[in-house]
């Protein structure tokens, strides 16, 4: 792992993860080491599972074939529209959501289910009203073929087969 893709990960996930989560769970004084039951351990698991899955996954395609990370300051070079993004356009926020989801199940901390939230909503704005836009700009009409084929939340039941545009995002 290169040192830019470890940078990125440590600053943005890294926080949103972990240092935001513990400073919450700090301040509000909501640390609780009770055990949790056994339905919120099991699906607080299961959705660190699945958002560590989408985060690899995503952190991988983005170093390999989008030859950048997930950083604003360094973005891939190119548009990656394959493995996991064949199926869903933001993999890595899913993860991310998929991972607060967990740690609030887990550690039964409302603060952090409210954080979970927070997080989602700054996203829901984020990704249409900048990102995207931005998207556009970089990849033009590749991306907005991809973007109005594959889904940005709720992913797809058969992968996507934009061969064109792989072809081209190369």
């Amino acid at each position: 792992m290169t040192w830019p893709v470890l940078r990125a990960i440590l600053v943005l996930p890294g926080n949103v993860l972990g240092v935001i989560p513990a400073l919450l769970l700090w301040w509000s004084g909501d640390w609780r080491l009770s055990r949790p039951d056994e339905a919120s351990f099991w699906l607080g698991l299961g959705c660190l599972a699945c958002g560590l899955t989408l985060m690899t996954a995503t952190i991988r395609l983005f170093a390999t074939e989008g030859k950048g990370t997930l950083a604003p300051w360094d973005p891939t070079q190119r548009l990656v529209v394959r493995g996991v993004y064949r199926n869903v356009r933001n993999p890595m926020i899913s993860g991310v959501l998929f991972n607060l989801l967990g740690e609030a199940l887990l550690l039964r901390a409302p603060v952090l289910a409210g954080w979970f939230a927070v997080f989602f909503l700054v996203n829901a704005f984020y990704l249409p009203l900048l990102e995207e836009p931005g998207l556009e700009r970089r990849f033009g009409d590749d991306y907005r073929r991809y973007k109005g084929a594959v889904p940005r939340w709720i992913p797809r039941l058969r992968p996507w087969r934009g061969d064109a545009v792989r072809a081209r995002a190369r």
